[in-house]
């Protein structure tokens, strides 16, 4: 479990993570590996989940041996799925990560969401969900890794 205090919006109090898989931690269906050792870290302290239509078939290989879990869905009606696994989880503890159309719901719903502009893009309409909007991966990751950063980014 995480603890952020963010001055004049409250205690943040985190206990899960939930990434979209292609366009925010892989690109073209991998993850690179300094992505897989931020993960590691990051699951010392939070669950960590991965959701994925798998479009390009290599989600669990890529996820073996990573402390996570890995949730596969069909590639129709993303976004109620995503939601609904973050509404399971607790909307109230759980942070999520994307760069598409199909993580507006699970944004619009989460304690705290974080766009990733990576190498796929990023949805425009998301923009609008989110709180934080960083450059890469890594970045986003390095915000709860180092949050003092978040911190600085969302205090009122």
């Amino acid at each position: 479990m995480m603890n952020i205090d963010i001055p004049g919006r409250g205690n943040y109090i985190i206990e899960n993570i939930v990434f979209d898989f292609n366009g925010t931690i892989a690109v073209d269906g991998k993850i690179s590996e300094n992505i897989k050792e931020k993960l590691n870290l990051l699951s010392k302290m939070v669950n960590i989940y991965v959701l994925t239509a798998d479009t390009y078939g290599s989600a669990a290989k890529e996820c073996e041996g990573l402390n996570l879990t890995l949730k596969t869905f069909p590639k129709g009606n993303a976004s109620d799925f995503k939601a609904g696994i973050v509404s399971e989880l607790g909307s109230d503890k759980t942070i999520c990560y994307g760069n598409g159309f199909n993580d507006i719901k699970m944004f619009n719903i989460a304690l705290l969401s974080i766009a990733i502009l990576g190498a796929e893009g990023v949805c425009g309409s998301l923009l609008q969900q989110s709180d934080v909007l960083v450059k890469s991966i890594e970045d986003g990751i390095n915000l709860l890794l180092k949050p003092d950063s978040l911190i600085a980014t969302l205090r009122s």
